[in-house]
C-alpha cells in the first residue's frame, strides 16, 4: 500500500496542466485549462502527501486562493478519488 501511495504522491507532485485536465474529464470534474495550469504550477515540486488529511486540506485552501473555492472543491474530489 505504501508503494501505491508513493506513486500517487509522485504523480501529484509532478503533475502538468494537461494531466489535471485529463483527470478532470476522467472523474467528471470541470476545470478550465488556465486553472489547470495554475494549479499544476502550484503543485509541482511541493512534495505534498495527499494521503495526509491535514496536508491535503492546506493544499486545497491554497488552490482556492489560486483558482477559487469552487475549483478547489472540484480538485479535492479528484484527490479524494486517488486516496480512496
Amino acid at each position: 500500500m505504501k508503494l501505491l501511495q508513493n506513486v500517487i504522491n509522485h504523480k501529484i507532485n509532478s503533475i502538468t496542466g494537461d494531466d489535471l485536465l485529463s483527470y478532470g474529464k476522467q472523474f467528471n470534474v470541470k476545470i478550465s485549462p488556465g486553472q489547470a495550469e495554475k494549479i499544476a504550477a502550484y503543485l509541482r515540486g511541493k512534495n505534498i502527501n495527499i494521503f495526509d488529511n491535514a496536508e491535503r486540506s492546506k493544499v486545497i485552501k491554497e488552490i482556492a486562493k489560486i483558482a477559487g473555492p469552487s475549483t478547489a472543491k472540484d480538485v479535492n474530489k479528484i484527490f479524494t478519488k486517488f486516496v480512496n
